[in-house]
Protein backbone atom coordinates (compact mmCIF):
# COMPACT_ATOMS: atom_id res chain seq x y z
CA UNK A 1 0.00 0.00 0.00
CA UNK A 2 1.71 3.52 -0.86
CA UNK A 3 1.86 5.92 2.01
CA UNK A 4 1.90 9.15 0.47
CA UNK A 5 -2.18 9.46 -0.28
CA UNK A 6 -3.21 6.42 0.77
CA UNK A 7 -6.81 4.59 0.02
CA UNK A 8 -6.70 3.24 3.77
CA UNK A 9 -5.22 4.16 6.87
CA UNK A 10 -2.17 2.56 7.44
CA UNK A 11 -1.21 0.80 10.90
CA UNK A 12 1.57 1.94 12.86
CA UNK A 13 3.54 0.73 16.00
CA UNK A 14 5.90 2.88 18.34
CA UNK A 15 7.26 2.84 21.78
CA UNK A 16 8.10 5.63 24.55
CA UNK A 17 11.17 3.35 25.72
CA UNK A 18 12.79 4.32 29.10
CA UNK A 19 16.58 4.16 29.60
CA UNK A 20 17.44 5.10 33.49
CA UNK A 21 15.40 8.36 33.85
CA UNK A 22 15.31 9.44 30.56
CA UNK A 23 13.08 8.45 27.27
CA UNK A 24 14.61 7.66 23.82
CA UNK A 25 13.20 10.05 20.89
CA UNK A 26 14.56 9.31 17.31
CA UNK A 27 15.12 12.07 14.58
CA UNK A 28 12.71 11.22 11.68
CA UNK A 29 14.75 11.14 8.12
CA UNK A 30 11.63 10.29 6.30
CA UNK A 31 8.00 11.91 5.63
CA UNK A 32 5.63 12.71 7.74
CA UNK A 33 7.38 14.94 9.58
CA UNK A 34 10.48 14.69 8.56
CA UNK A 35 13.28 16.32 11.04
CA UNK A 36 11.20 16.32 13.67
CA UNK A 37 11.83 14.51 17.02
CA UNK A 38 9.19 11.47 17.89
CA UNK A 39 8.99 7.77 19.14
CA UNK A 40 10.94 4.99 17.19
CA UNK A 41 8.42 2.63 15.42
CA UNK A 42 6.94 2.02 11.67
CA UNK A 43 3.90 0.33 9.65
CA UNK A 44 2.86 -2.89 10.71
CA UNK A 45 3.81 -5.43 7.42
CA UNK A 46 1.23 -8.08 6.07
CA UNK A 47 0.92 -11.01 8.31
CA UNK A 48 2.86 -9.47 11.29
CA UNK A 49 1.36 -8.86 14.48
CA UNK A 50 1.94 -5.29 16.05
CA UNK A 51 4.32 -6.64 18.88
CA UNK A 52 6.24 -8.73 15.97
CA UNK A 53 6.27 -5.19 13.81
CA UNK A 54 7.57 -3.49 17.08
CA UNK A 55 10.54 -5.65 17.19
CA UNK A 56 11.59 -5.54 13.70
CA UNK A 57 11.29 -1.84 13.59
CA UNK A 58 13.38 -0.93 16.91
CA UNK A 59 15.98 -3.81 15.36
CA UNK A 60 15.89 -2.14 11.53
CA UNK A 61 15.76 1.77 12.92
CA UNK A 62 18.08 1.51 16.21
CA UNK A 63 19.30 -2.10 16.11
CA UNK A 64 17.96 -2.79 19.96
CA UNK A 65 15.82 -4.61 21.61
CA UNK A 66 12.79 -3.65 24.63
CA UNK A 67 10.61 -5.53 27.10
CA UNK A 68 7.11 -4.42 26.46
CA UNK A 69 5.72 -3.11 29.60
CA UNK A 70 2.17 -1.88 28.12
CA UNK A 71 0.06 -0.44 25.94
CA UNK A 72 -0.25 3.61 26.09
CA UNK A 73 -2.93 4.17 23.88
CA UNK A 74 -4.05 3.96 20.25
CA UNK A 75 -3.29 7.40 17.89
CA UNK A 76 -4.16 9.12 14.58
CA UNK A 77 -1.61 10.50 12.67
CA UNK A 78 -3.28 12.46 9.85
CA UNK A 79 -1.32 14.69 8.04
CA UNK A 80 -3.28 17.28 5.36
CA UNK A 81 -1.43 18.83 2.47
CA UNK A 82 -1.73 22.51 1.14
CA UNK A 83 -5.35 21.48 -0.67
CA UNK A 84 -6.51 19.82 2.59
CA UNK A 85 -6.03 16.91 1.44
CA UNK A 86 -4.91 13.80 3.54
CA UNK A 87 -1.50 12.94 2.26
CA UNK A 88 -0.86 10.27 5.28
CA UNK A 89 -3.10 8.74 7.64
CA UNK A 90 -1.51 6.24 10.17
CA UNK A 91 -2.75 4.57 12.81
CA UNK A 92 -0.50 3.75 16.24
CA UNK A 93 -0.35 1.56 18.66
CA UNK A 94 1.98 3.35 20.99
CA UNK A 95 3.70 0.83 23.72
CA UNK A 96 5.84 1.84 26.44
CA UNK A 97 8.88 -0.43 27.76
CA UNK A 98 12.46 -0.01 28.71
CA UNK A 99 15.95 -1.34 26.91
CA UNK A 100 17.26 -4.34 27.13
CA UNK A 101 19.65 -5.10 24.31
CA UNK A 102 21.79 -2.79 22.09
CA UNK A 103 23.04 0.60 21.68
CA UNK A 104 20.29 2.92 20.17
CA UNK A 105 21.93 3.76 16.85
CA UNK A 106 20.62 5.38 14.17
CA UNK A 107 20.22 3.52 10.74
CA UNK A 108 16.85 3.54 8.08
CA UNK A 109 14.37 5.76 8.91
CA UNK A 110 16.44 7.90 11.51
CA UNK A 111 19.23 10.32 11.41
CA UNK A 112 19.49 10.47 15.23
CA UNK A 113 18.77 9.00 18.56
CA UNK A 114 18.95 10.94 21.59
CA UNK A 115 18.20 10.04 25.32
CA UNK A 116 16.12 13.02 26.57
CA UNK A 117 16.19 13.34 30.56
CA UNK A 118 12.50 13.20 32.13
CA UNK A 119 12.83 16.13 33.59
CA UNK A 120 13.65 18.38 30.59
CA UNK A 121 11.29 16.94 28.33
CA UNK A 122 8.88 20.07 29.07
CA UNK A 123 11.78 22.19 27.53
CA UNK A 124 12.31 19.74 24.46
CA UNK A 125 11.46 20.31 20.85
CA UNK A 126 8.13 18.12 20.42
CA UNK A 127 4.36 18.76 20.35
CA UNK A 128 2.36 18.52 23.06
CA UNK A 129 0.48 15.37 22.16
CA UNK A 130 3.52 13.50 22.19
CA UNK A 131 5.10 14.99 25.58
CA UNK A 132 1.36 13.92 27.03
CA UNK A 133 2.01 10.42 25.64
CA UNK A 134 5.31 10.26 27.47
CA UNK A 135 4.05 11.09 30.91
CA UNK A 136 1.25 8.49 30.25
CA UNK A 137 3.75 5.95 29.42
CA UNK A 138 5.80 7.32 32.69
CA UNK A 139 2.99 7.47 34.63
CA UNK A 140 2.11 3.86 33.68
CA UNK A 141 6.46 2.37 34.23
CA UNK A 142 6.46 4.00 37.76
CA UNK A 143 3.03 2.22 38.50
CA UNK A 144 4.31 -1.11 37.66
CA UNK A 145 7.67 -0.53 39.67
CA UNK A 146 5.31 0.70 42.93
CA UNK A 147 3.87 -2.39 42.75
CA UNK A 148 6.75 -4.90 42.13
Amino acid sequence: MKREYPEHPIVGVSAVIFVDKSVLLVLRKQEPARGKWSLPGGAVELGESILEALARELQEELSIKIAVGGLVGVFDKIFHDHQNQVQYHYVVVDYWGWLVEGKPTPASDVSEALLVPLDELEEFDVDQELKETIRKAYGAWRKSLDSA
